[in-house]
C-alpha cells in the first residue's frame, strides 16, 4: 500500500518517484528498492524517518503514506488554521517554485480572505440576532 500511495502523490505532484525521493532527502537507492519490492509483490515499510520526511514533503500524515487512512485525512500545519485539501494540495505543487517572500504575500492574502469571510459570518449571525425592525 506505501508505494501505490507514493506512486499516486508523486503522479499529483507531478514528479517522478526517484526525483522526489532526493528533494525529501531519501537515497535514490531506497526509492529504487522500494520500487523492486513493489514489483515482487512484497510490502514496503520505509523507516519512520523516511515516513517522516516524505510526509512533509507531500502535506499527508504517515498514516495516508501506509494506507491507513483515506485520502480526506491530511497533516495539519503546527498552528491549525488551515487544513489541506485538494484546493491547497494543488496550490502547494504550484507555490513550490516562489520565493519565500512571495509565498508570505500569498499567505497574507489566504489570511485576509478568511478574516473577511470571518467578518461577514458574524454581521449575518448579528442581523439573524436582531429582532427585524
Amino acid at each position: 500500500m506505501f508505494y501505490d500511495r507514493y506512486v499516486q502523490l508523486c503522479q499529483q505532484a507531478g514528479v517522478k518517484p526517484s526525483a522526489v525521493g532526493v528533494q525529501a532527502g531519501v537515497p535514490k537507492s531506497a526509492v529504487s528498492n522500494w520500487k523492486k519490492k513493489w514489483e515482487e509483490g512484497l510490502e514496503v515499510l520505509p523507516s519512520a524517518e523516511t515516513l517522516s520526511k516524505l510526509s512533509d514533503y507531500f502535506g499527508v500524515t504517515t498514516d495516508y503514506l501506509l494506507g491507513k487512512t483515506g485520502p480526506d485525512v491530511a497533516a495539519a500545519p503546527a498552528d491549525g488554521d488551515v487544513t489541506l485539501d485538494d484546493f491547497t494540495y494543488a496550490f502547494l505543487h504550484e507555490s513550490r517554485q516562489l520565493t519565500a517572500h512571495d509565498k508570505e504575500v500569498l499567505l497574507n492574502m489566504a489570511r485576509f480572505m478568511r478574516q473577511k469571510l470571518q467578518q461577514e459570518q458574524e454581521l449575518q449571525q448579528e442581523q439573524e440576532r436582531e429582532p427585524d425592525r
